[in-house]
């Protein structure tokens, strides 16, 4: 349910949505792989239903199959390490990395789009790094599961570059159906290669209702809002609010896990450090949009 018919209320509603499933991922009991499997099929199953009932059901595609499957496996693997890095550290350390996930697609977009690297780019990544050094340096118990959160963010820079020039020949909402269906089919024949497939548990009665949140509320309805909104807001605005969703996590993971207690102060020092960037490289993207836009003129 939309809190408002204001955009931008909807907005940070939506991003307060994307913050909670790291909060769902730590009540799950399920691994990392039974509970994205799960999630993909509920996910696929929804926006299915709302594309029968808003009968956009058309799956007439471009010649870019292969490069929608490629993308339902990257958000799968992105999901599996993001999840994985929760069990195995927490969920305030997983979101930290998670942030830099901005960081790896500035990376990575110079070679997509063969450009040359900015300077603004290079100082947020010295930012970025001194960052992770204070979270390295002060909370090492949880050294695997920030390198785990590290190829998390690593997977969702490369699915948001993949994903950003599919929607330019493909309608948004069946690409996601399309994606979450491959990712679950990428997971559901790795976990029969491995003879897993035959073991995943029943959830328990929680897991399920945790599950159908995170599949429906979480991954269709929000991705369904995103698109909407994208409508009515400005590209700027809408990357600048994306940015507080690990501010939102985390700030729900104290409030639901306690998790201050055991975290260092430097944790903190190098989250804001990390954080703040986002919002620095939002800002200089602005700007290097409005000069672009100058010179054409």
């Amino acid at each position: 349910m939309r809190p408002s018919n204001n955009p931008f209320l909807r907005l940070h509603f939506i991003v307060f949505i994307y913050g909670f499933t790291g909060i769902l991922g730590n009540l799950i009991s399920l691994n990392s792989l039974q509970l994205v499997w799960h999630r993909m099929w509920i996910a696929a199953v929804c926006i299915l239903f709302y594309l029968a009932v808003t009968r956009r059901l058309n799956f007439n595609l471009t010649k870019s199959g292969w490069k929608i499957i490629l993308a339902g496996f990257l958000i799968a693997a992105h999901w599996v390490t993001f999840f994985h890095a929760i069990k195995i550290s927490t969920v305030s350390v997983a979101l930290a990395c998670m942030a830099t996930g901005a960081f790896f697609g500035s990376l990575i977009e110079p070679v997509i789009y063969k450009r040359k690297v900015r300077s603004s780019e290079m100082l947020m990544g010295l930012l970025v790094i001194a960052g992770l050094y204070l979270i390295f340096r002060f909370e090492g118990q949880y050294t695997t599961g920030i390198i785990t959160a590290l190829i998390s963010a690593f997977l969702s820079a490369c699915f948001s570059i993949v994903n950003a020039k599919l929607v330019q020949s493909n309608a948004p909402y069946r690409i996601t159906f399309l994606e979450m269906l491959g990712g679950w089919l990428s997971i559901s024949l790795y976990l029969l290669l491995t003879g897993q497939l035959s073991n995943i548990p029943v959830p328990s009665p929680n897991d399920w209702v945790y599950l159908f949140i995170l599949g429906s509320v979480c991954t269709a309805f929000a991705f369904i809002e995103n698109v909407a909104l994208m409508r009515h807001i400005s590209a700027y605005t809408f990357l600048l609010t994306i940015n507080l969703e690990p501010i939102y996590g985390i700030l729900l993971a104290l409030l639901f896990f306690e998790e201050g207690r055991s975290l260092d102060p430097f944790f903190f020092i190098g989250t804001a450090i990390i954080l703040s960037t986002l919002f620095i490289d939002a800002r200089l993207r602005k700007r290097q949009l409005a000069r672009e836009a100058a010179l054409k003129k």
